[in-house]
């Protein structure tokens, strides 16, 4: 049983980890890092590292199950929430959250998705673990003029054209210079997804 001195420094490490894991994903990207690239970051003996993941993979999933109980504070402690999306403030609020949780964790989200590319069963519990969102999501699509019998389609739609257009903004173009104002790129989203749902 750890004392809690020994629980204070076993989640300074952790904490550590996951801090290095961030930057040398920033710096090297997901599938370049090795586990010893992190602990170097983190200052930390490499066997210090299986004490708190299994593996490189397990830090990942660790790191999203994080940034997604962050979000989830920040939903429930905004006011301004709504999940009306017959009403076009309430799916802009959602773009503009998606979008900036993208840009505040982006060496997190393009990690998630390299990682999903390469190892498909990776992907499929990366998926699991953000399953309690898209539930959540269903009920957003109730006040719809024609609400889908199974929203789900719609959902992963909606994740795909906003993953897709902020990492060819904010990761690939951002490589030559070009870019887009947050308010341009939430207003374009916004619109596309109010017109396809809502039917206006």
């Amino acid at each position: 049983m750890l004392t809690g001195s020994r629980k204070e420094k076993a989640a300074g490490t952790e904490a550590a980890l996951k801090q290095a894991a961030r930057e040398v994903f920033a710096e090297r990207g997901y599938l370049n890092t090795k586990i010893t690239d992190i602990t170097a970051a983190a200052g930390r003996a490499t066997g210090s590292f299986y004490n708190h993941f299994a593996s490189k993979e397990e830090l990942l999933e660790a790191l999203l199950t994080d940034m997604l109980a962050e979000a989830d504070t920040a939903v429930l402690d905004d006011a301004e929430h709504s999940a009306d999306f017959s009403d076009r403030a309430a799916i802009r609020w959602h773009v503009a959250m998606f979008w900036r949780f993208y840009q505040a964790h982006l060496p997190e989200m393009v990690a998630l998705k390299q990682a999903s590319m390469v190892d498909p069963v990776l992907g499929r519990r990366l998926r699991q673990i953000m399953a309690d969102d898209d539930a959540h999501m269903v009920e957003h699509f109730a006040h719809l003029p024609n609400p889908p019998a199974d929203p789900t389609h719609h959902i992963s739609a909606m994740n795909a054209l906003m993953e897709g257009f902020a990492y060819q903004w904010l990761v690939v173009n951002a490589a030559d210079g070009r870019t887009i104002a947050e308010d341009e790129a939430v207003d374009l989203l916004t619109d596309l997804l109010h017109h396809g749902l809502a039917g206006s």
